[in-house]
């Protein structure tokens, strides 16, 4: 019961086909194999452009916690000790 038959997939590849039409399964496993190979092309390429890092500018612009409003936060902690 766990694991189907193989008259289970026929049964299900059937509906598919009977669904979809041969020329949409093939021109979509046509368009699924272009991907792999293309995703592959692209793994084996080193030296792409947008992997390598850029130092010269920030990740990004948020500041830190105590850059903005410095120094309200120190007259809160002095209203505090006196």
């Amino acid at each position: 019961m766990g694991s189907f038959s193989i008259w289970h997939w026929l049964v299900v590849l059937l509906v598919v086909m009977l669904l979809f039409g041969g020329g949409k399964v093939s021109g979509l496993m046509g368009d699924f194999a272009k991907g792999i190979k293309s995703f592959k092309k692209n793994m084996a390429d080193d030296d792409d452009a947008s992997m390598t890092a850029n130092v010269d500018r920030p990740a990004g612009n948020i500041a830190g916690p105590g850059a903005t409003g410095q120094g309200a936060a120190n007259t809160k902690t002095t209203a505090r000790q006196g």
